[in-house]
């Protein structure tokens, strides 16, 4: 389980490995994602808060990346955080989340992007529940749920 500190150690030192690697031109992403997917996943945009149903979704699943597929949060995780965007407890897997220290805005925080496409997802922060106190407050934009 991942814990703050490792997440800070992670985003100074280097990431895991991904299981694999997807890369595109930006024509080609521009040409796979709407505009909104666009601009958040690959220009490290935001979503407007409360904008999406997804943050309400609670039913059993998975959610991936939506540029790449890769399987990044499973829907056990998923909580009410108030935020706006849906939060996440933990990744489905480790190496699924890259992290990397984000000096935006007058701030700093640590971004989370999917680790095989390095799509923009959103931020991580150390105010999330027990037992991992992690909260992954992502776009829902960059997230497709994975149908059975």
């Amino acid at each position: 389980m991942l814990d703050w500190n490792e997440i800070l150690r992670l985003a100074e030192t280097g990431n895991l490995p991904p299981e694999r690697t997807v890369q595109k031109t930006e024509a080609e992403w521009q040409a796979q994602l709407s505009a909104e997917q666009y601009r958040v996943t690959r220009q490290q945009g935001t979503e407007r808060p409360f904008s999406s149903d997804m943050c309400g979704l609670f039913a059993e699943g998975q959610y991936g990346c939506v540029c790449c597929d890769t399987l990044l949060f499973d829907a056990s995780e998923k909580f009410e955080s108030g935020t706006g965007w849906p939060s996440f407890t933990q990744p489905v897997q480790a190496n699924a989340v890259a992290y990397h220290a984000d000096h935006s805005h007058g701030m700093t925080r640590i971004e989370a992007v999917c680790n095989t496409c390095a799509a923009h997802l959103g931020h991580v922060f150390p105010d999330g529940p027990a037992p991992g106190g992690l909260r992954y407050c992502m776009n829902a934009v960059s997230l497709r749920k994975v149908e059975d």
